[in-house]
């Protein structure tokens, strides 16, 4: 059971990130160096956008589930989980509540800012908090592979948790830019590789062993 909630971890962030790039690629007006990929929730087609997030993000508190009871009672055993399970539901709020459309998106849609609805400020305020969670798991868990002397994965783990978090920065303070925008884009590919790392090293570990080691 533990290697199966585990093996979630692997799966969220490639179908994550193929059905949002599969999208961005093919719908109408959508600019892969302009729009973020929540916008894909708007239009016809939103709904498509809309179930990945949820999915995702089902995916993600399964994978938490796992890593409590391979990491219980050892290092990163407690906080890890509940991080990474955080930013699993921010993920289905945001895809209850869509982004608001803007920069064009859907076509029709003015070219600089609109209104801010309610659920678009619940959106925003969801992915503020899950991207902050699942930047702090990466701290986490880099602890815990320090100890492990996995210097390697401690090391990727510190790396995407502090692009990570400058991704998101840019992209906050930065909406519409280009530099931005493909500097969030690429974090976000980035901390989804991470998770799948993650996942992998956990499920190729005897169940025994991991919670042992800290």
């Amino acid at each position: 059971m533990t290697r199966s909630l585990l093996g979630w971890g692997a799966v969220a962030g490639p179908f994550y990130v193929i059905v949002s790039l599969a999208q961005a690629l093919s719908r109408d007006g959508f600019e892969l160096t302009r729009h973020q990929w929540s916008l894909l929730e708007n239009g016809d087609l939103g709904w498509v956008q809309v179930a990945n997030l949820f999915l995702t993000g089902v995916m993600l508190l399964a994978f938490s589930v796992g890593l409590r009871r391979a990491l219980h009672g050892s290092a990163g055993g407690t906080w890890s989980p509940l991080l990474i399970g955080v930013f699993g539901l921010s993920l289905m709020v945001a895809g209850v509540f869509r982004a608001d459309p803007a920069l064009g998106f859907p076509p029709g849609t003015p070219p600089t800012g609109g209104a801010v609805s309610s659920h678009g400020v619940v959106h925003f305020a969801a992915a503020g908090v899950g991207f902050l969670a699942v930047a702090a798991s990466c701290f986490v868990l880099a602890r815990r592979f320090s100890g492990q002397d996995d210097r390697r994965l401690a090391a990727w783990s510190r790396a995407t948790g502090a692009v990570f978090l400058a991704g998101f920065l840019c992209v906050a303070s930065g909406a519409g830019s280009v530099a931005a925008n493909l500097a969030f884009t690429g974090a976000v590919v980035l901390v989804f590789g991470w998770l799948a790392a993650v996942a992998l090293h956990l499920y190729r570990m005897p169940t025994h062993l991991t919670a042992a080691q800290s």
